[in-house]
């Protein structure tokens, strides 16, 4: 028997408004101490207060902003309080908000969604009808009035025509004698019955032709209602692929435009938030060209626009403060300006033309243009243009030229009295002048990359991305990667004379010194992951208050980890090797061409984590061999702790040296996270021996 079904109905709902702001990020403070600091400065009882947070805010659940404040206070002669507030809108955020709202796109205010509402509504009447014939055609019920109706009319016939026989006595009754009796069709009684036989069976029949149709007609809408949800459901796949593999920020605003989406998914201005490849206010960072400025922190404001042609600028107070240790309090104040237009777009092929001005200090000390001294004023204003092209040469390759002129430094042009834009325009003389070439390049077949570069500069050349003026310098490098058997096994190997910028580095610095550095990554499954690299390290040393200099070493290094069960226990294991090829002008203790190796196991025991590590550094001179130990406990999902020892042993001077440390963990509720460590350990100090060094931190956390 067939059961009537109902199929459910689709209930839209009202969407809920958007709130006009949403927050989310974290705040923390941190207070640090140390009783002595670590070589090669030497300060006693130094105390470190760090206030930060970051914001993530979205307007309207539509528009996406960043917010970034920190702040670092403290005792130290050597540590500088910066303190620094950033707010930045960047496309990839934008672009991110894309996609989360496509993974929850509202699909119930889609034209195409109500059509297929309709066909839904269109079927669901159609199943209903279906359902209401067949069980109108196969219930017992109905069977029963059609045997009943045809019960009656076969007696209503017998029993007229056995009232037209001749003799109707019970000793007379011959049927087979006077059977059949004529005109008995058309008597009452039959006919009476027989017509709601008739009438019966024609119900049925139109019943079942009805069925029939209804059937046919839902296989039609039912085929369509599918190709229809399919489509819809295409649309939203091809909206993902669109934000995924757009080229740049022109072809996906044009794909976006021609799918004609909700305001759900696309907000008003959207073209014009895909074209806004940044804005920074605040202590922002300056990123552009080689040659102009790059990787520069600033206190101020900049801004990439690229619909179709490309607009940039930046302005502020210059701050490398990414060793902000190292503090002349005589330094001058420096600051950035910096213009860019140009055609096309970043991703692709595009001509880009800088102007660049500002103050700069160089960080030279043979500047002096009378030999009796450095000057007491020295102008310290620079400026230059650079222009600079893209060629993409396919969709895995491409290569950046650039070639940038800029003014004459102070020195070089005091004796003819020339102002700084007039030196820039000097087109006989090259020795300001500066030419990059990069390449960059990848083999899908091959899963190969291979990166380029080579860069000149004239002795006289200035911009905010070169530190030094003075000499006449050049350099380049090579590096590739590549994948092996199946990705299991990553080889990466460079080369390069010359590369780097220091801020520290002598203004006659030239080396024909070729670096090389190689690095090679096996992750077999179920296997202890293996890396082995070979690369040059440096260390900074101070030579007098205004005066640094840093040294260039190798460093081979080789690790093993393994992340395993042992009897259903987690365990993770970690072998490390470190080799430092170095001088001991370069460092006065351990880390002067000493042999490293660590062993660190690693045990997880439901709310217990156990940790052991043993170590061995040797040099020429003697060895240092250490032991520690600790314990983490897991109270419960508000409150951990955790303590250990540690052992160390100085060989030649007979050093024995015990440790500790504790920490503790506190989560309240709508509150915080509170962390409370202290460490009792041994840093390097003078003639080669560990010396006792007492640390705390106390740190806030609240995520929100």
């Amino acid at each position: 028997m067939a059961i009537p079904v109902r199929v459910g109905r689709h209930t839209s709902q009202v969407p809920l408004r958007s709130p006009f702001l949403t927050v989310h990020g974290n705040v923390m403070y941190d207070v640090y101490y140390q009783s002595n600091v670590d070589t090669p400065y030497v300060e006693k009882d130094v105390y470190q207060h760090t206030v930060q947070t970051f914001l993530d805010i979205t307007i309207r659940n539509q528009y996406p902003l960043r917010v970034a404040f920190s702040t670092n206070m403290g005792n130290s002669s050597l540590f500088r309080n910066v303190t620094g507030l950033n707010l930045r809108y960047t496309n990839r955020d934008f672009k991110n908000m894309l996609m989360n709202n496509a993974r929850h796109w509202d699909a119930g205010r889609l034209h195409q969604l109500q059509q297929l509402q309709l066909l839904r509504d269109s079927l669901e009447l159609r199943a209903n009808e279906i359902s209401r014939l067949k069980y109108k055609l196969q219930a017992p019920s109905g069977l029963q009035q059609v045997i009943e109706a045809k019960e009656r009319a076969l007696y209503a016939s017998a029993r007229d025509s056995l009232a037209k026989l001749p003799s109707y006595a019970m000793e007379n009754v011959n049927l087979s004698q006077h059977w059949p009796p004529k005109d008995n069709w058309q008597k009452p009684e039959y006919s009476k019955a027989d017509t709601a036989l008739q009438k019966l069976t024609a119900e049925r029949k139109a019943a079942a032709e009805q069925l029939d149709s209804l059937q046919k007609e839902f296989a039609r809408f039912d085929k369509l209602y599918q190709q229809k949800k399919k489509q819809f459901g295409a649309n939203n796949e091809r909206l993902m692929d669109v934000l995924a593999q757009s080229r740049n920020n022109k072809e996906l605003s044009d794909n976006l435009h021609a799918m004609n989406l909700p305001d759900t998914v696309l907000p008003k201005g959207y073209k014009q938030l895909l074209a806004i490849r940044s804005i920074g206010l605040g202590r922002t960072m300056v990123d552009y060209s080689e040659l102009t400025a790059k990787d520069i922190s600033i206190l101020g404001v900049q801004a990439e626009y690229n619909p179709s042609y490309y607009v940039a600028f930046a302005t502020g107070m210059v701050d490398y403060r990414f060793r902000n240790f190292i503090v002349n309090e005589n330094r001058s104040r420096q600051y950035l300006n910096l213009i860019r237009v140009g055609a096309g777009m970043r991703e692709g092929n595009n001509l880009i033309f800088t102007w660049y001005t500002g103050k700069k200090q160089l960080y030279n000390y043979n500047t002096d243009t009378t030999g009796a001294g450095p000057q007491s004023a020295p102008d310290y204003r620079i400026m230059g243009i650079s222009l600079e092209g893209k060629w993409q040469l396919n969709k895995h390759n491409y290569l950046v030229g650039e070639i940038a002129k800029s003014s004459l430094p102070y020195y070089a042009r005091a004796a003819d009295k020339e102002s700084a834009m007039g030196s820039v325009f000097q087109f006989g003389n090259r020795s300001n002048e500066a030419y990059s070439i990069k390449s960059f390049s990848f083999i899908p077949a091959t899963g190969t990359s291979v990166n380029a570069m080579y860069k000149k500069m004239g002795a006289n050349f200035q911009s905010f991305s070169l530190y030094t003026t003075g000499s006449s310098q050049s350099a380049w490098s090579l590096r590739v990667d590549q994948p092996l058997f199946n990705k299991q096994l990553t080889l990466s190997g460079s080369i390069r004379q010359n590369d780097f910028t220091s801020l520290y580095q002598n203004v006659d610095y030239h080396t024909s010194t070729i670096f090389k550095s190689i690095q090679a990554t096996l992750r077999v499954r179920r296997w202890p992951v293996v890396s082995v690299g070979y690369s040059p390290s440096s260390q900074l040393m101070k030579l007098s208050d205004d005066r640094y200099t840093e040294n260039l070493f190798y460093t081979l290094v080789g690790s093993v980890s393994h992340f395993y069960q042992c009897r259903g226990i987690m365990m993770n294991t970690v072998l490390s090797y470190t080799r430092f090829y170095n001088k001991q002008t370069d460092s006065n203790f351990v880390y002067f061409n000493s042999k490293n190796i660590l062993l660190n196991h690693t045990v997880f025991l439901g709310r217990f984590t156990l940790n052991g590590a043993l170590s061995a550094a040797a040099n020429q001179d003697y060895a240092l061999y250490g032991a520690d130990g600790n314990i983490q406990f897991k109270v419960n999902q508000w409150l951990e702790t955790g303590g250990g020892v540690k052992y160390n042993k100085q060989t030649v001077y007979n050093l024995e040296q015990l440790g500790y440390t504790g920490n503790v963990r506190v989560n309240v509720p709508r509150l915080g996270e509170i962390a409370l460590m202290g460490d009792k350990g041994f840093i390097p100090g003078a003639n080669k021996q560990l010396v006792p060094n007492n640390t705390g931190r106390l740190t806030y956390t609240r995520i929100f």
